[in-house]
């Protein structure tokens, strides 16, 4: 039964991983489609979270109010840490260095998280890298595959493969303002940025990790991240944009991408990942990240008129066998943790000690036999000299 109980939690946690993937490549999808409506970009992470403290922040004082333990300095401090890494800082970041180089070097550096946050996690014993065992091999290959297979998928087109065909574009429908030129600045700098967004996300991550050992309520910590995370993002994007019509919204697609993002993206989606980050480690979690590169471009080509190639089958390919291999070597670990350990495997200090207790016994044993023969021989000595 214990077994059978693992095995679901581990094919829970896929699908709410490939779930957490299927929303957040239809926010990448809106977020190009506010894009080219011409909203800033900043303007659009400080609304997400916005929305998404207004719809978590009550959710979770009702459903967790009965079983919410007190709230410490330092819990406080890992949702603030998280607010910062994995919400604002980090993603004006990521979107600064999409500026300054190009939406394909943004896409492939993403991808990195993963390897980040194996290092990462290892380096801080969160994870056991275990290269001298089947599942530890394991987990560093999907980490490989995964990596090799978003990197194919970003950089080799090939040829164009018509899977279907929709003739819909929804850019084409959406776009009402003029999009602001992209600016122009230093390609180095754009790297350095890229990098820094990476560590961070997988920092938030390791973070989660953390927190949810010693604070086990995802829906309060989640409200206490994206609150966090509102804050950072309005006095950011109200520092670097003053111009108040960027922060009009009608009943168009900058309200509905700033809507979805933040409740479903933010308040929903975060609790899921915190949820799986506690079941089955920050590793887990940042190896489907190149998932979202399938489902974006299908997606993509469904609904703005897209194209396919061979570089986006095979790298998909390469990255969903990357997903089964982590998967297996991640239930074989936690499979081993929680066997019971074999009698014979005891120490050789237990050993000895059994050893020596039983010599102990022995001679305590013979002792008493002699004992035993003494007094019997006392007893026969007294009949024979005073017979009846």
């Amino acid at each position: 039964m214990a077994t059978m109980s693992k095995v679901g939690d581990g094919l829970k946690a896929t699908i709410l991983m490939v779930v957490v993937q299927v929303i957040f490549s239809g926010i990448n999808i809106m977020y190009k489609l506010a894009a080219t409506d011409g909203m800033d970009l900043r303007v659009l992470v400080a609304y997400r979270f916005l929305f998404g403290a207004a719809f978590i922040v009550p959710v979770a004082f009702f459903l967790e109010r009965k079983k919410r333990p007190k709230l410490t300095w330092k819990v406080s401090l890992f949702a603030l840490l998280c607010g910062l890494f994995g919400g604002a800082l980090g993603q004006n970041l990521m979107l600064e260095s999409l500026v300054l180089t190009s939406a394909t070097f943004s896409a492939a550096m993403v991808n990195l998280i993963p390897g980040i946050t194996f290092i990462v996690a290892v380096c801080l014993r969160l994870e056991n890298l275990g290269w001298h065992t089947l599942a530890g091999k394991a987990k560093v290959l999907g980490t490989l595959m995964g990596i090799g297979g978003a990197m194919l998928f970003t950089f080799y087109k090939g040829p164009n493969i018509t899977i279907w065909e929709t003739n819909f574009n929804l850019m084409k429908i959406t776009s009402h303002h003029p999009s602001h030129a992209a600016e122009t600045g230093n390609l180095a700098l754009g790297v350095i940025l890229a990098i820094v967004s990476c560590v961070f996300y997988s920092l938030w991550l390791i973070i989660q990790a953390k927190a949810a050992a010693v604070y086990p309520c995802p829906q309060s910590f989640t409200a206490l991240v994206v609150f966090f995370a509102s804050l950072f993002g309005t006095v950011s994007a109200l520092c670097m944009q003053r111009d108040w019509s960027q922060w009009k919204l009608g009943w168009d697609i900058r309200l509905l991408t700033v809507a979805y993002a933040g409740i479903v993206g933010s308040g929903i989606m975060f609790v899921v990942i915190a949820q799986v980050v506690g079941m089955r480690g920050p590793v887990f979690v940042s190896v489907f990240n190149p998932l979202l590169l399938i489902f974006v471009a299908i997606v993509g080509s469904l609904v703005l008129d897209e194209k396919l190639y061979l570089g986006s089958l095979l790298g998909g390919i390469l990255i969903i066998a990357a997903l089964f291999v982590v998967s297996w070597g991640k239930s074989k670990e936690i499979k081993k943790i929680t066997q019971p350990v074999p009698e014979e495997d005891t120490s050789i200090e237990d050993q000895e000690r059994e050893k020596s207790s039983d010599r102990n016994n022995d001679q305590l044993v013979q002792e008493q036999k002699n004992v035993s023969i003494e007094s019997h021989a006392d007893q026969i000595e007294i009949t024979i000299t005073n017979p009846k």
